[in-house]
């Protein structure tokens, strides 16, 4: 059946099989249980979360009809691009508002399409079938074929046709971006990807820093994991937070993750194509506990101000500005988790005027105070 999963191990063929178990409220064994599951039969125990199965059957009851969501892989695709929304849509279906969506998974020519690691999933030809929603995987781009850009641009024009909304993952974007549909509009895609679509498509307006964007029908989101934050945004604008919030407990991940993807990126590592901005992030990184202002930089890189700015963002994503503040952070980040340093100490060493601006700008960037990235690496 079109959307399985196929893998080929030793000469022999391996179907996937149905995942889709039924919700059960997780229960102690008999020795932790407490005095009203002691007695009880296992099967008693295990039943879906009141809160789950008012949602289903309300669902039910309204008769609110399936939406359809169709999945365009190509080969080499990145397997998580698809598993990860495909799970979060078909567990909201089936186990939190039950009917609510209609999955599958077609390719420019259907067929078996293999994916980066070699799991195989049967698809079907992209064509007229209308769909609700229509989501692109991406995948390493620079391992695919030429012609894989016009035949990608043809299945997503021929696919979105009567479709509602769009949505990208991962390297995607460059896909939609290729169809036209990223001109003018928010979009992003994996941190490491960003300032190339921004340099290839100047026409998208590129967010690195997002998780996943929404501009009018098009939703785009960054790197592989986030394709699951993007379907329970969508699910959200579906059947509302309470169920993509119970979409989420199931699937054990964030309903809301914090910060943004700086968090798992790193310009300590970054390579820009430009000499002049190597120098320049090279700088950054020696002269990390002075201040480094706009002209400042600029004059490292023999540059003008405006000109300056435009070469570092079109470089690295980021705004000078910015960029000093993660790097600023990152060296933080590194000390706080080495070592015992005080906080104050490693504000003052990374450039960070008091430590209450690194407590502000580590909100920014990764989500967590200062004190919480210790305390949770100690933990670790």
């Amino acid at each position: 059946m079109p959307g399985s999963l196929v893998s080929r191990r030793d000469g022999v063929e391996h179907t996937g099989f149905d995942m889709s178990a039924r919700r059960v409220k997780r229960v102690p064994s008999n020795e932790q249980a407490g005095p009203a599951d002691r007695g009880q039969k296992p099967a008693e125990r295990l039943q879906p979360r009141p809160a789950v199965r008012a949602l289903a059957s309300r669902d039910a009851a309204a008769g609110t009809p399936a939406r359809d969501v169709a999945f365009l892989v190509f080969p080499g695709f990145q397997i998580q691009d698809l598993s990860g929304p495909l799970a979060a849509f078909e567990i909201a279906g089936a186990n939190v508002v039950s009917g609510s969506y209609r999955l599958r998974v077609v390719s420019p020519a259907g067929g078996p399409i293999m994916s980066s690691s070699g799991l195989v999933v049967l698809t079907e030809a992209v064509g007229p079938k209308a769909c609700d929603t229509f989501v692109v995987t991406g995948g390493d781009l620079s391992k695919t074929p030429p012609n894989l850009m016009s035949e990608m641009r043809q299945a997503i024009l021929s696919g979105i046709t009567g479709a509602r909304r769009v949505g990208s993952v991962c390297t995607g974007a460059f896909f939609l971006a290729n169809a036209d549909l990223l001109n003018g509009r928010r979009a992003t895609t994996h941190w490491r990807h960003a300032a190339q679509l921004q340099r290839q498509f100047p026409k998208a307006k590129v967010e690195g820093e997002s998780i996943f964007t929404k501009d009018g029908k098009v939703w785009t989101s960054a790197g592989i994991s986030a394709g699951i934050d993007l379907a329970l945004a969508m699910i959200e604008d579906d059947l509302g937070r309470d169920a993509s919030r119970a979409t989420a407990q199931l699937l054990v991940v964030h309903y809301r993750r914090p910060g943004g993807q700086s968090q798992f990126s790193s310009l300590l590592d970054l390579e820009p194509e430009s000499d002049r901005m190597r120098d320049v992030l090279e700088y950054i990184r020696e002269h990390i506990a002075e201040k480094l202002s706009l002209e400042h930089l600029a004059d490292v890189a023999s540059l003008s101000s405006r000109q300056f700015g435009r070469v570092f963002f079109a470089d690295t994503g980021e705004t000078p500005a910015k960029a000093v503040e993660r790097i600023r952070a990152e060296v933080a980040r590194s000390k706080l988790e080495g070592g015992d340093e005080s906080v104050e100490s490693i504000a003052r060493k990374v450039g960070f005027a008091d430590p209450e601006r690194m407590r502000r700008a580590f909100m920014r960037v990764f989500g967590h105070s200062p004190q919480s990235i210790r305390r949770m690496s100690k933990q670790s």
